[in-house]
């Protein structure tokens, strides 16, 4: 076997890792040197994509597109995965299930806004002035600000084979726009309500530190065993996405001999959407090793969750700058009025509805939960997390719990995005019927958000 650099096969994952290693490093001495990009609060991942984006445009570096979407499309799973596959911490407070629930309901109602706006806007501007503009592309706005860019890429790339072309760049557009949007507009929103006296935004802010009792005990025990405790949280992620690969495929096949045009759209969209199976399985093996553990047959807890909580970052940032790094801006030239409007669009819509729905939900902390949720909603949960911690640096709310709590109900709830996603490519009638199914699961959605638990208030 050839060693040398003419094995391209051989070195090409060492070099395209090697460039992703180089911005994030590259991104961290920004952020540490540089005072204006430190107050802007953007994520290291997010400015590291676009320091990776602008060194291909200008000829740096010569990127592997296809290996980097690959590694945005697996990032996402295997980090619902890892968080999946943790063990859940017990609090002393609050009915977190009714919260989390209504949390849920927030976020897929999110979704539901994003999706009506973008559609109106993609088939109006179908209808009048870009008569070729593929009308289902304003589905890619909730992909993009509301799932980031393992979604936008996932759904763009489906849209592109299905004629929508730069489907895969305008995704993954949509998705770095939103982490702009987090970052500047966020900061920005902070500051107004600063300024209005609404909160105290912390000058210094402050590190959550990890507490003894964060890992419930037996799970600090004997880290000198002959396998290393990382490698044993990596052998379940791995396990339980070969698991994932083996049932979607199972399922695919299995609808494939049932029916072909059923498979057509179904098909595609459980392998877009492949994390959410994989986020099942790895709480049905959580569930299955709580129960051997009770019942004695295993003697210590094998999850970590300081380490899982870390291979979820890992791959999350992993997947942020692989996924900006791949948009190429020359798909995306022919569809900048759509982009923009639908940018400015969720923008305005997405901060509206969170307003109207953060009151009900959280009374007692509502800047909080609003500021978090505004995050996630148009970035990841890791921006969510950053803009909150600007008025809630130590976490003492509920606020940054509610969203990891939110999408464990937000990917059950949000089962019916798989179906509007796929109707809506169907006929421009399709793209009506989704609009209206999307309108009223956002009034059922609206039951729950201020219905259930509203004694707690």
């Amino acid at each position: 076997m050839d060693y040398s650099a003419a094995n391209h096969e051989l070195w090409n994952v060492i070099v395209q890792f090697g460039y992703i290693a180089a911005v994030i490093l590259i991104a961290v001495a920004l952020r540490q040197t540089i005072k204006p990009i430190r107050k802007t609060m953007l994520p290291i991942a997010v400015l590291g994509g676009f320091i990776l984006l602008i060194a291909k445009q200008i000829g740096i570096v010569h990127l592997d597109e296809e290996m980097l979407s690959a590694l945005t499309y697996h990032g996402i799973a295997l980090g619902f995965i890892a968080m999946s596959l943790r063990s859940p911490v017990k609090r002393e407070a609050g009915d977190e299930s009714k919260v989390g629930l209504r949390s849920g309901a927030v976020i897929v109602s999110t979704y539901m806004v994003q999706a009506v706006t973008g559609l109106i806007i993609t088939m109006g501007l179908a209808f009048t002035v870009k008569p070729d503009l593929f009308m289902a592309a304003g589905l890619l706005l909730p992909m993009g600000f509301g799932q980031g860019p393992g979604q936008a890429n996932n759904i763009g790339s489906s849209y592109q084979s299905l004629g929508f072309a730069g489907g895969h760049s305008f995704g993954l557009g949509i998705a770095a726009a939103g982490y702009l949007v987090a970052c500047i507009v966020g900061v920005i929103i902070l500051n107004v309500l600063r300024k209005q006296g609404k909160i105290k935004v912390d000058a210094v802010g402050g590190q959550k530190t990890l507490s003894a009792d964060y890992l419930d005990g037996d799970e600090m025990a004997d880290m000198s065993q002959s396998i290393d405790k990382l490698s044993v949280q990596l052998a379940m992620i791995v396990i339980v996405y070969l698991a994932t690969f083996v049932v979607t495929a199972g399922l695919t096949s299995g609808i494939a001999k049932i029916s072909e045009g059923l498979a057509g759209t179904v098909n595609t969209l459980l392998w877009g959407f492949n994390f959410i199976v994989g986020s099942a399985l790895a709480i049905l093996l959580r569930v299955i090793l709580e129960k051997l553990r009770k019942k004695g047959t295993i003697k210590r807890r094998y999850q970590d969750n300081y380490l899982l909580n870390r291979l979820s970052g890992v791959f999350f940032d992993i997947m942020i700058v692989a996924g900006i790094g791949c948009i190429n801006i020359e798909d995306i030239r022919g569809l900048v009025l759509p982009f923009v409007l639908l940018v400015v669009a969720g923008t305005i819509t997405t901060w509206l509805h969170l307003r109207y729905v953060c009151k009900a939900v959280y009374p007692d902390y509502y800047y909080e939960g609003l500021i978090s949720m505004y995050g996630m909603m148009t970035g990841t949960i890791s921006s969510g997390i950053l803009l909150v911690r600007e008025i809630d640096p130590q976490l003492e709310t509920p606020a940054a719990n509610n969203l990891v709590i939110g999408s464990s109900f937000g990917i059950l709830l949000g089962a019916p995005v798989l179906v509007l996603v796929g109707l809506a490519t169907k006929s421009t009638a399709m793209c009506f019927v989704t609009i209206v199914i999307a309108l009223i699961y956002w009034a059922i959605l609206d039951v729950i958000i201020f219905k259930v638990g509203r004694g707690h208030k």
